[in-house]
């Protein structure tokens, strides 16, 4: 499934989140809710203003590496609490990256918008700010982006996240334009420049090529030329004029190699429509469309044999620490849960035949409860989940040392349906 800045950054404000910092703000959770509707997409509005308007994708993906350990759960949590140790100033310094001296009319704005006080609505825009650019850190440095990657990757998002900022915020008055849509343009013509500069670098290194090519043909004909002209017989120089037509045709060979096609898998995306009206983003044949297509069949029975993998459910090497990105799809399935009340699920976590088996085992059970914790804390209802089991390797099909490719479908999490 491909990457969604946006959906990821808000899936880490899950309800215990929202909770925790209304108790802590002494707000209430529909005012903190309505208050994070616009302080994410305000926040990554922020980043697409600094990119397009200052040209500066390299300190905005500085600053986004440099948050990505921000971007979870727990450490928004410990922000609220207290500050962590001074983190809340980062997110102050942050803000104030990206709006400089508009950052406190910002402020203001989401206060007002939330019906929130606005020293509430200051400490939830700096504990928010470092976890949504995190949001971006993380994505870029688990796929190495650089700063021409990184403009490229926000052409790509511009749309939704505009799209998010909601009508009752002034922000593109707040920033000097016309409207939201005014950075489109500074941020795909980035990227477009990006992509221009990388392909006339790419060009200019083939004519380099080309030109060595050139030269070496250049060389062989002159040494040859020189043999010739030292009075070599007839039948020789025949021989020699033959060599140098093959010579010829290898070089050209190695110099126009036939180009070789690329290998894509593209998935088709979906929306998932569930009984209680919620529409869901998936990918046809992907856990939502199998687990839903089941439940609504009469004729298809539940039990300890019925499970569904997870496509998009991954964790940092060796830990059960989930990516931020896998957040939206244990979310489809809190939202199924709740959509099917009747169903009970079971979690579980499965891994390759590689390693210890003791240790696999208890990564795999500690993967599985991380699963099902997350889906209590995105409000499913603790009856429907029946419990959560690491199975280790003892199902994996492929041999320890079999290439990774194939040992990557034995590391999963699944869903067991008990009830429906």
């Amino acid at each position: 499934m491909s990457f969604d800045l946006l959906e990821s950054a808000k899936s880490l404000f899950t309800g215990d989140v929202i909770s925790k910092a209304a108790s802590q703000l002494g707000e209430s959770e529909g005012g903190i809710q309505k208050a994070l509707s616009g302080i994410i997409p305000t926040v990554l509005t922020g980043l697409l203003h600094k990119t397009s308007s200052q040209g500066d994708a390299a300190s905005v993906l500085d600053m986004a590496k440099n948050a990505a350990s921000s971007a979870n759960t727990g450490g928004i949590g410990s922000l609220l609490e207290g500050g962590a140790g001074g983190l809340l100033s980062k997110g102050a310094d942050m803000l104030k990256s990206l709006f400089g001296e508009k950052a406190g009319a910002i402020t203001g704005m989401i206060a007002s918008y939330a019906g929130i006080r606005e020293n509430s609505a200051n400490t939830l825009l700096n504990a928010a700010a470092p976890a949504t650019v995190g949001t971006l850190g993380q994505y870029a440095v688990q796929n190495n982006l650089g700063p021409s990657g990184l403009m490229t990757l926000l052409d790509t998002q511009k749309d939704k996240i505009l799209g998010a900022v909601p009508g009752g915020l002034n922000l593109a008055g707040i920033l000097g334009l016309g409207s939201l849509g005014g950075m489109l343009s500074g941020v795909a013509g980035g990227a477009r420049d990006a992509a221009t500069a990388a392909t006339r670098t790419a060009t200019q290194a083939a004519g380099n090529n080309r030109w060595i090519w050139s030269l070496l043909l250049i060389l062989v004909a002159v040494i040859l030329l020189w043999y010739l002209m030292r009075g070599c017989g007839g039948e020789k120089k025949g021989n020699i004029m033959t060599d140098t037509i093959s010579t010829a045709q290898t070089m050209d060979s190695v110099t126009m190699p036939p180009p070789t096609p690329a290998t894509t898998t593209t998935k088709e995306s979906i929306q998932v429509t569930l009984p209680d009206g919620t529409i869901l983003d998936a990918y046809k044949g992907g856990i939502e469309d199998q687990l839903v297509t089941f439940l609504k069949d009469d004729t298809r029975k539940a039990g300890k044999d019925v499970w569904f993998d997870f496509d998009n459910l991954n964790f940092k090497t060796g830990s059960a620490e989930m990516t931020s990105e896998s957040m939206k799809q244990v979310g489809n399935i809190a939202a199924i849960l709740k959509a099917f009340p009747k169903t009970k699920i079971k979690i579980g976590g499965y891994t390759d035949k590689s390693g210890d088996n003791a240790v696999n085992m208890k990564l795999s059970q500690s993967r599985a409860d991380a699963v099902q914790a997350a889906l209590k804390q995105l409000n499913a209802n603790a009856a429907q989940l029946t419990g959560a089991e690491g199975y280790g390797s003892q199902f994996a099909k492929a041999a320890a040392d079999a290439p990774d490719e194939e040992r990557k479908a034995d590391r999963h999490i699944s869903v067991g349906v008990r009830e429906k």
